[in-house]
């Protein structure tokens, strides 16, 4: 085994983000330095003089920022130039600090970690068949040709057919036929087209010819991950030892008509999205220590795959935080100004609300959800009492065995080396329950514990089945066919025996989403929709490594069958690079577009109910309907950069008018807080044959009329227009519900529909507002969105309760309660409270500290927790049951051994405590906006306050409390004494 660090480092590693723009975005505002930004459908070319002569600029900037705030070179791990300006080092929190006051310095951050979103897929998105998109670019043989698709992962096996770029992929230079001669194997891919500026990087198990013309490019990157944290097995090079690398790379762009089998079974042939496309790989994520992806690596990597010239990027990565502006979220948006697509998984988060994470909630990446396509890979488990019961696997059969249940060997989820009567497991199949560990690692305690074969059950209803490739025979089954297992070997006993049929093809229907995939409403920019679309992810055959390393999967076996929003991102990834062949002057945007506007609805949620835009985004994507779109929305890095300023994530100019996200241009429409009445604007571009379009708003989402002006667009080939969308709020509307419908226009031949989502509210008022002093007053507007009796009350204000502690540095940077780096409050909250919050500052400790903040309820449950990277901390609880709580104050990372801090905590009630009051109109008008003033007096000093005003309805239905539709946060900080 490689030596893993067993004490974290006095330093810490931070990205660093200066404000002059990067290499692609740069137009060429300064003296003696020329435009490096790329025309439209070209690639930054990092050789030219005007772009190595500004990149030497962005580096002189970096060092002299890093010595300045005494960083040796020694420390820097990466500059970044091309799709983001800075830098990645090692440095003590006071270091960071002081670069972050620096003038030419936007942010600095402790890096991000991320990790990876764990056949007959391309007929199913329509690339194959008459007139489909591969045969209009010359059939499967020229789909993707010229264009490089990056894959940003775990690596590569550059061996694998899927990357040959020979005649018959399965053979190399030479081979011997079926009648013993020696023949050629030739190579039918053409050379890397000339705006390709990459390398293959030598390493561990991997040499420069490991690259050919299909695998034009690898790299990898360990600097912010740290080499002596990775495993033995894995590889220090571009070779990957887990298998996610090799299966997104080959179903966005892996080579047609190779052969698959798993666990000799033959499964037919597969073929990627592109499979002319050339391939680069960037290894990013690593086995090892925490596991996953570093921040520093993944913006690095980014930035060289823009400087290499690929034309797409798939990220079949993430994090489950909505962060608008992590790292790599950035990098995008610049790598999408220099015309680089991005697809991403929406995360593997779901069913739940809201669980679509970073950077998949950022409108320049195209996030992709999972559904199930219409072929499955089936298994059958047949009992010794006759009953069958179906299942998922790709793994072999097994003849009749005692079946026995893992629980009654003291392990019923299977975990590794904890089965305490290994004589019952040895020679039997096994019954093994869902949860806690990897379902292959449950294969592999079965094997290792002698077991010849394994049935997995689920114990959650509506849970996705998968094709894991298992140690032993397997069949995945759902909850109820699995409890209907579990009741037969109650019943039978020692008797109870099972037979296990392997894996086969059967049609099925399809057009599901899986369980595990991530869903709207965005929590990032609520105004935006997410996913964007939904692709196959479930059983999706493609490539795997022979050398997983232990407990993850069978070694040996070149081809998987594996599930999450990981496998449907590189589909769109792969149809954008045939949308690139096709289209070369398109945007990022406009592909997007092309994608949802002709996207298909008929996928439901995976309990077979009506699916929705949260669920799936415009749909299910068809391939060779987004090469026609007839119109499509298109948007600029002005217009993302608008679109920051009105979720408040990039500071507006002093007096400037506030942008309006919901108008960003996209070809979603999203309003989260429609108070009565609302006009969004959108510009459509018509890149068919000139048209008449008319618009349909038939179907406009329940409660809530929808008309557009104007309703009809006249437009030749290029040309463009923009039009209004007026919503506005009807008494059958469900309040603060999301409600969901459509926007269609239509010329005859195309059908461009864009869903919406919106959520009328009663009033649109501010979440908190701060303001400070003994006494002052706050002013703020309010828009209704109905028409009555309105009221605002005060609530509080009320002190904070103060506590003053010490937490040491916690040496593993891992939350456990009884751990290291721990400090323990208990905190009661009152009855009757409102409203909660806990809250640390980076002004009330002692340094530059990174302290988080955990808190469970009195069942011993979590309910919050707040890990920024500062001291920076707030965990809200809105009604919270009264009890005592406990909170945690934990030292992630501190500047020296230990920290000192105060942590805050207020209770809010209904109780005017006579220190604030409201000025606000008596009545409401639907769609008006009025204001709202706060005034408060007689607080005392160095002291913080907090408490709200709510807004009433006094006509308000039962259901809202006391008629209450919202309110406002008001905090007050008050400090020490000024003067004698």
């Amino acid at each position: 085994m490689r030596a893993v660090a067993a004490d974290k480092a006095t330093n810490s590693v931070y990205i660093v983000r200066f404000k002059d723009r990067p290499a692609v975005a740069y137009r060429g505002k300064l003296d003696g330095f020329p435009r490096t930004q790329p025309l439209a459908g070209e690639r930054i070319d990092r050789t030219s003089t005007a772009v190595r002569r500004y990149v030497g600029l962005l580096d002189g900037q970096h060092d002299a920022a890093l010595e300045a705030v005494g960083v040796p070179q020694s420390q820097k791990l990466y500059d970044y130039r091309y799709s983001f300006n800075g830098v990645a080092a090692t440095m003590s929190a006071s270091q960071a600090a002081e670069l972050a006051a620096r003038p030419e310095v936007f942010s600095v951050a402790p890096q991000f970690f991320a990790k990876p979103q764990t056949d007959n897929s391309p007929e199913f998105v329509g690339l194959e068949g008459k007139n489909k998109l591969w045969d209009r670019l010359g059939g499967r043989r020229n789909a993707g040709k010229g264009v490089v698709v990056g894959v940003l992962d775990t690596g590569v096996w550059p061996e694998h057919a899927s990357f040959s770029d020979r005649k018959n992929p399965h053979r190399g230079r030479f081979y011997r036929n079926q009648r013993g001669r020696r023949v050629f194997n030739p190579v039918i891919f053409p050379d890397p087209p000339t705006s390709w500026n990459g390398t293959c990087q030598s390493g561990e198990r991997w040499s420069t010819s490991d690259c050919n013309n299909k695998l034009i490019g690898a790299r990898w990157f360990v600097e912010g991950f740290e080499a002596n944290q990775i495993i033995e097995e894995d590889y220090l090079s571009p070779r990957d030892a887990d298998g996610h690398g090799s299966h997104t790379a080959s179903t966005a762009a892996g080579r047609g008509g190779v052969s698959a089998s798993i666990l000799g079974n033959d499964l037919g042939k597969i073929s990627g999205m592109a499979p002319r496309a050339h391939v680069a790989v960037y290894k990013v994520c690593w086995n090892g220590g925490q596991g996953g992806c570093a921040g520093a690596d993944l913006v690095a990597a980014i930035d060289q795959a823009v400087a290499d010239g690929v034309d797409v990027i798939n990220y079949s990565i993430g994090s489950d935080s909505p962060v608008l502006l992590s790292g790599d979220s950035v990098s995008f948006l610049f790598a999408n100004e220099a015309g680089v697509f991005t697809a991403t998984s929406a995360g593997n988060a779901g069913p739940g609300a809201g669980t679509v994470g970073s950077p998949a909630v950022a409108p320049w990446v195209t996030s992709v959800g999972a559904s199930t396509q219409d072929r499955a890979f089936v298994g059958t488990v047949v009992l010794g009492n006759g009953e069958r019961y179906r299942g998922a696997s790709v793994t072999r059969g097994i003849a009749e065995q005692r079946i026995v249940y893992a629980a009654d060997a003291g392990n019923e989820l299977c975990l590794p080396g904890e089965f305490t009567n290994d004589g019952l497991i040895e020679g039997n199949i096994v019954l093994c329950d869902r949860g806690v560990n990897a379902r292959v690692e449950k294969s592999f305690a079965v094997q290792q514990a002698g077991g010849v074969g394994m049935v997995l059950a689920n114990v959650v209803p509506n849970d996705t089945i998968f094709t894991d490739t298992h140690y032993v025979p397997s069949v995945h089954l759902i909850r109820k066919r699995g409890n209907a297992v579990r009741s037969y070997i109650a019943e039978a006993g020692e008797d109870a025996t099972a037979r296990l049929i392997g894996g086969r093809r059967h049609d099925v229907a399809g057009n599901r989403m899986a369980s595990f995939s991530s869903r709207g409403p965005n929590g990032g920019a609520p105004d935006i929709i997410t996913p964007d679309v939904t692709a196959p992810g479930v059983q999706v055959l493609a490539a795997n490594t022979p050398t997983p390393f232990t407990g993850a999967g069978q070694p040996g076996q070149m081809f998987q069958a594996i599930a999450g929003t990981s496998m449907s991102s590189p589909h769109v990834a792969g149809i954008a690079a045939l949308l690139t062949q096709r289209h070369g002057l398109w945007s990022p945007a406009m592909m997007e577009s092309a994608l949802i506007t002709t996207a298909r609805r008929n996928v439901t949620k995976e309990n077979g109910a009506k699916a929705d835009p949260f669920d799936y985004g415009g749909g299910h994507v068809r391939a060779t309907r987004s090469d026609n779109p007839g119109l499509v929305y298109d948007a600029d890095f002005d217009d993302y950069l608008d679109f920051l300023r009105g979720t408040g994530d990039v500071a507006s100019d002093e007096g400037a008018e506030i942008p309006d996200p919901s108008n960003l241009n996209l070809a979603t429409i999203g309003v989260a807080d429609l108070a009565g009445i609302q006009t969004v604007t959108r510009t459509v571009t018509n890149v068919g044959p000139s048209a008449l379009y008319t618009a349909n708003t038939t179907n406009a989402p329940r409660g809530v009329t929808m008309s557009v002006n104007p309703p009809l667009l006249r437009l030749n080939t290029g040309e463009s227009a923009t039009y209004e969308v007026t919503f506005t709020v009807t008494d059958d509307a469900q309040v603060n519900e999301w409600a969901f419908g459509s926007l269609n226009w239509t010329d005859g031949d195309h059908s461009v529909r864009s869903p919406v989502a919106v959520r009328p509210v009663p009033i649109a008022a501010p979440d908190e507002v701060l303001g400070d002093g003994n006494s002052g007053d706050i002013s703020y507007d309010v828009t209704f969105g109905y028409s009555g009796e309105f009221a605002a009350e005060p609530r509080g204000l009320e002190p904070a309760t103060e506590y003053e502690d010490t937490v040491q540095d916690d040496p593993n940077n891992s939350f456990d309660p009884g751990g290291a780096g721990i400090t323990t409050h208990e905190v009661t909250v009152a009855e009757g409270t409102e409203y909660a919050r806990f809250s640390l500052f980076d002004e009330e400790t002692d340094g530059e500290d990174d302290l988080d903040l955990y808190v469970f309820n009195a069942d011993g449950e979590f309910v919050g927790g707040s890990g920024s990277g500062t001291s920076e901390e707030q965990v809200d609880l809105v009604a919270p049951p009264a009890g005592v709580y406990t909170v945690y104050v934990h030292g992630w990372e501190t500047d020296g051994p230990s920290a000192d801090y105060t942590l805050f905590e207020w209770q809010v009630s209904s109780a005017d405590r006579g220190n604030m009051t409201v000025d606000a109109p008596e009545d409401a008008t639907l769609g008006e906006t009025a204001e709202v003033t706060v005034a408060w007096d007689g607080l005392a000093d160095d002291t913080r306050y907090m408490g709200a005003v709510t807004y009433h309805d006094t006509d308000a239905p039962a259901d809202y409390r006391d008629g209450l539709i919202g309110q406002t946060i008001v905090r007050v900080d008050v400090g020490e004494p000024s003067g004698p």
